[in-house]
């Protein structure tokens, strides 16, 4: 009986976390409502850097980070890949990569910058290097998924 409850309890946090990172989020931008999410079914958390260092773009699973404009501190962020209010991910298929929006929106303002607005910037992967961008310009390198026979 005791492992039973066990297993139940696993089950649910499994159930919880799988619907926390899959849940659509509703934003209103300058642009109208957009819908967001955070898991593709790609490793895109992680840290994208600028020639291998600053300025970066940070992305944490849970949808929040840190985003670093040129000349400027790493500002907090919360963030999200464009979807529709399904959740279905809205993306372009290239031959070896695919394109998708990334939503963010800085936490707090920095110095007379009041700007609290969604930024949309471009987000792709390419499949045949193995690398992620941000802007084209933030990268992070990424491992494909083992398959498992």
């Amino acid at each position: 009986m005791k492992s039973k409850n066990i297993f139940v309890v696993a089950l649910m946090l499994f159930m919880m976390k799988s619907y926390a990172q899959n849940a659509v989020n509703e934003i209103d931008t300058k642009t109208g409502i957009h819908f967001i999410r955070t898991d593709i079914n790609y490793p895109i958390a992680g840290t994208y850097l600028f020639n291998g260092g600053e300025p970066i773009v940070e992305l944490n699973e849970n949808g929040t980070g840190f985003y670093q404009l040129h000349g400027q501190p790493k500002r907090p962020i919360k963030w999200g890949i464009e979807c529709e209010q399904t959740g279905e991910t809205i993306f372009k298929k290239g031959f070896n990569t695919a394109a998708y929006l990334l939503w963010y929106q800085f936490l707090t303002t920095y110095e007379a910058d009041t700007n609290l607005d969604w930024n949309l910037v471009p987000f792709t992967i390419h499949f045949e290097t193995l690398k992620m961008y941000i802007q084209g310009e933030r990268v992070k390198s990424y491992k494909e998924p083992e398959t498992k026979e």
